[in-house]
């Protein structure tokens, strides 16, 4: 193996090493943030300084977030206040949300639609990004909530979020949006966006696994997903996890001075692997957009006829190359992406496809790597494939 080149950064990233110094740095702040003595009032004073970070990050109050163990928790929490509400007999019964969306809505909505609910999906268009008319046809005065991520986790295609919650809101509805895979890759402003709830997990931006933030805008519906303590004003139960929200705190403070920055740099390695790609294997297919204004800087989807996606993914990752298939958090299916189904791919050209993720580690050399890599490695694929037939 020549070299190893992470691009599964969408998956999750490493924990930068500010974040972790600074976790151990404050390794002494063990205390029960809860607790009215000297150590628990230092534990509590470090949360709140990362609850400020947080906040600044997405343009927001500081008593509007909610820790939580990540933005699965977020969505969730967000789901249960409105399923709460319908079975109380609320007149707004319905909820509308996207075929594109993360594995935590979709599992969820279909858990809903099963035991009775009523869950719209709204269509996206060929590059993956909702169809913002047949989403307004969708809200009338029975919707409750609508939820459109921010940007997908395997096109990379971002979504007219704004003009989504404009419409929810013209019609009476809440709007929700899952924003884990933009934050620290564009700007976000909840205030702009003018979205009701926002969810989010610090590992997406280098900050560690098992914290997230729930944004709530004041004066929407809550109720609390987990009971059992007063924590986070009653609506989140459980003693705090304080290296990991001082973690989070880390991280959000980075990526705010950091996000034009990083911005261009991955933009800037997508494209050379896109265009490499192009120019050294024939019959490929880009899948999302190119548009940078409509896709997540580090994310390149690319779909290789004649050559499953599986196969190629473990021949890279013989090169010491990690790429994903699609969402990690659907790896074990041998189902085609339902992301790019619903974008109207071929299921053909669904399994063939990779999904590379760049993050702040990766440079060029890594995209020379794999440009060097993946060619052979594709004709070698297509010639096996050529044969079995």
């Amino acid at each position: 193996m020549d070299r190893y080149v992470y691009l599964d950064n969408n998956g999750t990233t490493r924990m930068a090493d500010e974040v972790i110094s600074f976790i151990h740095e404050n390794d002494v702040l063990y205390g029960n943030a809860s607790s009215m003595h000297a150590l628990g009032r230092q534990a509590a004073s470090g949360i709140d300084w990362a609850r400020g970070e947080v906040a600044a990050l997405i343009d927001s109050d500081k008593d509007s977030i909610i820790f939580t163990s990540g933005a699965t928790e977020s969505n969730n929490t967000v789901f249960s206040i409105f399923r709460d509400r319908i079975d109380g007999g609320d007149k707004r019964n319905r909820i509308v949300t996207s075929t594109i969306e993360h594995p935590a809505t979709i599992e969820t909505m279909k858990y809903l639609k099963a035991k009775g609910y009523r869950i719209d999906f709204c269509p996206v268009d060929s590059v993956g990004r909702v169809k913002l008319d047949e989403l307004e046809a969708m809200i009338g005065p029975d919707t409750a909530l609508v939820s459109v991520m921010l940007g997908n986790n395997e096109t990379g295609t971002i979504q007219p979020v704004k003009e989504a919650a404009a419409l929810a809101h013209k019609h009476g509805a809440f709007f929700h949006t899952d924003a884990t895979q933009a934050i620290g890759k564009i700007e976000v402003s909840v205030k702009d966006l003018d979205v009701d709830y926002l969810s989010l997990s610090g590992h997406k931006f280098y900050g560690p696994k098992g914290i997230g933030v729930l944004y709530a805008r004041h004066g929407v519906p809550l109720s609390p997903f987990m009971h059992g303590g007063h924590q986070e004003g009653g609506m989140r139960a459980g003693t705090y996890n304080n290296q990991a929200i001082f973690g989070l705190g880390k991280a959000a403070e980075i990526a705010r001075g950091s996000v034009a920055e990083e911005h261009d740099k991955l933009w800037a390695m997508r494209e050379a692997l896109r265009k490499g790609i192009e120019e050294r294997i024939p019959d490929v297919v880009i899948n999302g957009s190119n548009d940078e204004a409509l896709c997540l800087p580090g994310t390149l989807n690319v779909s290789f006829p004649r050559a499953e996606g599986e196969s190629i993914l473990l021949y890279l990752d013989l090169e010491g190359i990690e790429v994903s298939t699609g969402s990690a958090c659907a790896t074990g299916s041998l189902e085609p992406s339902y992301v790019l189904l619903a974008s109207g791919l071929p299921v053909e050209l669904a399994h063939g496809s990779v999904r590379f993720s760049f993050g702040r580690y990766n440079t060029m050399e890594d995209v020379d790597y794999v440009l060097e890599k993946l060619p052979p490695i594709i004709e070698r694929i297509r010639n096996m494939s050529t044969r079995k037939v």
